[in-house]
């Protein structure tokens, strides 16, 4: 669904644009299923790998198909119709996420981001400091957090250390307190368990449902953003990424605990789709939007051959980049069982 909604955006506004379409496929490698409407030169096909989609545009290509006329190649479009046919993937992935959590709220409520202590154990770390349930949680190892997401990636990167936070009473004191985790063996798995966790005030009605959706989705954006950062600078490895493998393995477990979660993932995955192909990195869409934005600065484009070139290249080390994370999904699912 995400990856057919992000090439979709591309489709229609490449349409509208007059741009030359090869293929719109679903899923890579071998074609297995294809048709064609009737006027229309474009293949719509499913292919055997559903890892992913494509639409073929005409002008894409490093060696330049002399077939189609210059005037429907992509290239040969003005700027602001490159623009739009390039962003509109990431755009209807944000509009999905955005759709989605809505749909989301409004079945099982919206509740606040913020970070509020829930539920305290009895026996575990937690329970021995001043923490009480409903105090917010303002600074995690002195850094201030604002939401959940925030907290939650955080949390990950902290990876059973010893982590130290600032809390609001309800009197409106303040203090900070220390947590070292327990660490428990649960099916031969070692987990570190601190003994709180965190809880939001539900709230319904048609309003309350638009503001979640909205401060959900741009939370997530800026967790993503801070994810990106944590892996430049090593707070996180590749070993915290998931590739398909990871993804479907996810997708089912959550999928077993109901429908409504699974309406969540998939909002969580379409925003997350959308931010990665805004990074400005060749063979991404981010990549294309850069080259658009000096091409507009220098008032003409980079030659097609030099541009597909560099985003062929990037494209290949980000096939090498999806075969590491993929192995080491099948290391943490199969292996580590």
């Amino acid at each position: 669904i995400t990856i057919f909604i992000h090439e979709l955006g591309h489709f229609i506004f490449a349409k509208r644009a007059g741009i030359y379409i090869y293929e719109f496929s679903l899923g890579m490698g071998p074609r297995i299923f294809k048709f064609n409407r009737k006027n229309d030169e474009t293949d719509y096909t499913i292919r055997l790998f559903p890892i992913g989609g494509f639409v073929q545009m005409a002008g894409e290509e490093v060696e330049i198909d002399e077939k189609i006329p210059k005037e429907s190649r992509l290239q040969s479009k003005t700027w602001l119709q490159k623009f739009l046919t390039i962003i509109a993937g990431v755009v209807f992935n944000f509009v999905l996420g955005f759709v989605l959590l809505f749909v989301f709220a409004l079945i099982a409520g919206s509740v606040t981001n913020k970070t509020y202590i829930g539920e305290i154990k009895e026996g575990y770390p937690a329970h021995e400091t001043n923490l009480k349930p409903g105090d917010l949680i303002t600074k995690f190892n002195g850094d201030e957090i604002k939401n959940q997401d925030l907290f939650l990636l955080d949390f990950t990167v902290a990876n059973g250390e010893t982590i130290s936070l600032e809390v609001k009473h309800k009197d409106g004191s303040y203090e900070t307190v220390t947590i070292t985790p327990k660490k428990e063996t649960v099916d031969g798995k070692d987990k570190f368990v601190y003994g709180f966790g965190l809880v939001g005030d539900k709230k319904t009605g048609f309003l309350s449902t638009i503001e979640y959706s909205f401060r959900k989705g741009f939370g997530l954006i800026v967790q993503m953003a801070y994810t990106i950062v944590y892996l430049i600078t090593g707070k996180l490895s590749l070993n915290n990424l998931s590739g398909p493998i990871g993804i479907y393995n996810v997708v089912s477990q959550t999928a077993a605990t109901g429908f409504v979660n699974l309406i969540y993932l998939t909002a969580l995955i379409s925003i997350n789709v959308g931010f990665i192909n805004l990074l400005p990195i060749p063979a991404f869409d981010g990549g294309r939007l850069l080259f658009l934005i000096i091409e507009k600065i220098k008032g003409k484009p980079l030659a097609p051959k030099i541009e597909n070139t560099i985003h062929s290249v990037f494209l290949f080390l980000l096939m090498l980049l999806m075969v590491a994370i993929t192995y080491n999904d099948i290391i943490k699912i199969f292996i580590k069982r």
